[in-house]
Order: structure tokens, then sequence, then C-alpha cells
């Protein structure tokens, strides 16, 4: 008939955690989707600015240094939305932004301005993310095929959903 007070006590400090995280959860989607807005207004300000940097007298490197960086942005767009869609960040395309992104700078530089250890350094980094990318590409989350984050995160929520159905139901 009676409920002991520490198990309503319980019960509702799983409603008001659940509550809470949804509440967070909602809160870091809508920085996410306000860093989109803002990384795809600077994007459309890019592209203005780089059709100007083609009007004569033509720049090579400023126009090549644009476009770098244009497509530097475009791939921080998707990492953005990528981790809108799954929750997670994908470690591909942040390893493809860090080789663009390194790229580009011994690009606008010019390898003869550079030093060489500067080279040295760039090229031990490139060759870092080529095989962090390689991994990633070629083997598979698990040997099953499984992504055991995904995994973890579903076993989590049954859990958590069981225990929050017994602490009510009783």
């Amino acid at each position: 008939m009676y409920q002991s007070t520490e198990k309503n006590s319980i019960s509702m400090y799983e409603i008001n955690r659940g509550r809470v995280l949804r509440t967070l959860e909602f809160i870091q989607d809508m920085i996410v989707i306000s860093l989109c807005i803002g990384l795809f207004s600077f994007m459309v300000i890019q592209v203005r600015d780089m059709f100007f940097s083609l009007l004569p007298p033509l720049d090579f490197h400023v126009v090549t240094a644009d476009i770098l960086f244009l497509l530097i942005l475009v791939e921080l767009f998707r990492l953005l939305i990528i981790y809108l869609q799954e929750q997670r960040i994908s470690i591909g395309v942040a390893v493809e932004v860090s080789i663009v992104s390194a790229l580009r700078e011994v690009i606008v530089k010019g390898v003869l301005e550079i030093t060489s250890s500067q080279v040295l350094a760039t090229c031990a980094f490139l060759l870092v993310l080529g095989v962090l990318l390689f991994l990633r590409v070629w083997l598979p989350p698990t040997f099953e095929g499984i992504d055991p984050e995904q995994e973890v995160s579903k076993r989590y929520k049954r859990l958590h959903r069981e225990e929050l159905i017994q602490s009510n139901g009783r």
C-alpha cells in the first residue's frame, strides 16, 4: 500500500536526471546548430571574397589559399552535420580536415620558404594522419563490424530504462 520515501525520492531523482540530461543535450544541439549557421555564413562571405580575388590582377597564392580555406570550412561544416546526425565526432572527417589544413599551410607559404625542420615536422604529421586515415578506412570498428561505442550506449540506455521502469512500477 504505502511506498517508502526512499523509493519515491530515488524515482523522482531518476525522472529529474533524465529531464536534465535531455535539456542539456537540447542545449548542446542548439549550440552546434548555431555553430553550423555561423560557419555557413562565414563560408558565404569567403566565397564572395574568393570571387573578388579572381578579378585581375590575379594572385595565384591568394586564390589557392582561398580555395583551400573554403574546402577546410566545408569539411568542418560536414563534421558538425555528422555530429548532429549521429551525436559523435567522425574521426575520418577530422583527420581529413587536419590533412587539408596542413597542406594548405605548406602550399600557401611555399616549400622553398619553409625551414627544413618545419618540412620534416609537417611530413611526420601528415604521415601519422595518413596512417590514421588508412586504419580508419580499412579496419572495421570491431572484428564483428559492430561499433562498440554505440553498443555500450544502447546497453546503458536499456539498463537505465529498465531501472526507471522498476522504480516507477513498485
